[in-house]
């Protein structure tokens, strides 16, 4: 049954996904470049590249000739869940402490400890087990694999989280985020979602398929990309994870470095005449580092200072004023003879995506019913 079920797909695709696996693993070390989060995905891609060794040698039945190999492959799908989070916490810049690393592979060592009995049998009781689905580790096997299940919700989960966190993180130093790219970590976390899905099925032949062309994908980006995420969190910036949090607890962490009401004010007094006399605004890469370099301040404290006095994040602050700036220019009858789009690209915005969505958030209309209620006819 098991030939039967290969022949649907050669071993020359999973003996491809394995080579792809571990060659991609060395390329990725070979960067001239690297961040920890290419560590990471080195390691992973060799995890992967065993971990399919190991589906070949039990679905062609070769394991008879490598009883010893048994049972080292039972807890290796609980290593996937963890180095997704991990790679996308290090590509956020997020990256955890070590013993939070091996945290999140205890319960792969304790599977392996309590497999230390099985691994202390002689080969021939190894494949009767097997054999027999299991034999009197059958239960055992159960509660593993419900324990795969959760890990891959969980750890996706998470991984989105992450994300998302890190979005709200940019969202207050970058003026513009579409440029961002996210995709691949979205691809990833999709793509492991997937292979997940497939192991509620406990369909082996589609989980180890879904994994081989995971791993060429996955081996593509890592290996194009120096970084996979245009833009990293500086670390000189310490801004909260999320700036329109005004809980006592969010509060009371401003209070410990909270620059003073006046320095505060003539601060954002300074703000207000460079922005109305440079239009930095105009600037589509504008950044909070950047703008903070120009005041000679910190950027947590002009971060601090457009929270509390504007009631805004850096990256709605500029916008609103990318805003104002359309408005100004669109009702200039010189201006009749351009497109919207090009109006909102002269204002700062950098895609007709990142200007629609902008526009209807703070002025609760569309750019078209804006201009058509000032009796402004322009066409995008």
């Amino acid at each position: 049954m098991h030939h039967l079920v290969l022949q649907s797909l050669p071993p020359v695709f999973y003996l491809a996904g394995i080579f792809i696996a571990f060659f991609s693993s060395f390329l990725i070390l070979g960067k001239a470049k690297k961040i920890m989060a290419d560590y990471v995905l080195a390691f992973w891609f060799m995890v992967i590249g065993i971990h399919l060794i190991f589906f070949m040698l039990l679905w062609s039945e070769t394991y008879l000739k490598f009883p010893y190999f048994l049972g080292i492959e039972i807890p290796f799908p609980l290593i996937h869940g963890p180095m997704l989070y991990l790679y996308v916490l290090c590509l956020t810049g997020s990256a955890p402490k070590r013993h939070i690393w091996v945290f999140h592979m205890i319960p792969v060592f304790s599977i392996y400890l309590i497999l230390i009995n099985f691994f202390l049998l002689s080969s021939e009781e190894k494949i009767n087990i097997y054999q027999q689905g299991g034999g009197v580790y059958k239960m055992l096997r159960t509660y593993i694999k419900v324990l795969i299940v959760l890990s891959g919700i969980v750890y996706v989960g998470l991984s989105i989280n992450a994300v998302r966190k890190y979005r709200t993180k940019i969202s207050g130093l970058y003026s513009n985020t579409e440029k961002i790219n996210l995709n691949w970590v979205y691809y990833l976390i999709a793509g492991i979602a997937l292979i997940w899905f497939a192991v509620i099925l406990k369909n082996d032949l589609l989980i180890f398929s879904l994994v081989t062309v995971f791993i060429v994908v996955a081996a593509y980006f890592g290996i194009s990309r120096v970084r996979i995420l245009d833009h990293q969190i500086p670390e000189t910036s310490e801004i909260t994870e999320n700036p329109m949090d005004t809980s006592p607890v969010a509060i009371s962490k401003y209070e410990k470095n909270f620059a003073g009401e006046e320095t505060i004010q003539n601060i954002h007094t300074r703000l207000v005449i460079l922005m109305d006399a440079e239009k930095l605004y105009k600037n589509p890469e504008l950044n909070l580092n950047y703008v903070a370099k120009l005041l000679d301040v910190h950027p947590n404290t002009l971060s601090q200072t457009i929270n509390f006095i504007e009631n805004k994040n850096f990256y709605d602050f500029i916008n609103s004023r990318r805003i104002e700036e359309f408005k100004r220019i669109a009702l200039l009858p010189e201006n009749a003879k351009y497109t919207i789009l090009s109006l909102a690209l002269e204002s700062g915005f950098n895609s007709k995506t990142s200007f629609n969505r902008n526009f209807k958030k703070f002025m609760h209309s569309s750019p078209r019913e804006f201009l058509k209620s000032h009796k402004v006819d322009i066409e995008y």
